[in-house]
């Protein structure tokens, strides 16, 4: 049950915030629209253009925050496919990722 109130209360803060037109650690909805294909099984398709360019500006150690949060999969987002988006746009993951 806390797990379940812990990711409703993250998803309503994300929503929030994206709402509200602020990015979350740079990454504004549209660069998060854009790299969901990627990040979404069975099959996701490889990295659009957009994602990466939305990546190359985001803060790489705020998302890596995020990758043992509820947050992801409750939007549907796998954390290990999300982990694997930045070297697929030729982008470094931070050592502590």
């Amino acid at each position: 049950m806390e797990f379940l109130r812990t990711a409703a209360m993250a998803i309503l803060l994300l929503s929030m915030t994206f709402e509200s037109g602020e990015a979350v650690c740079n990454m504004t909805q549209e660069g998060f629209d854009a790299c969901k294909p990627s990040v979404t099984p069975p099959n996701p398709p490889p990295p659009s253009a957009a994602c990466c360019k939305a990546l190359a500006n985001a803060d790489l150690p705020c998302l890596c925050s995020y990758k043992n949060s509820p947050l992801l999969p409750a939007l549907g987002i796998d954390p290990g496919l999300a982990m694997t988006l930045p070297p697929k746009c030729n982008l470094k993951l931070p050592a502590n990722c």
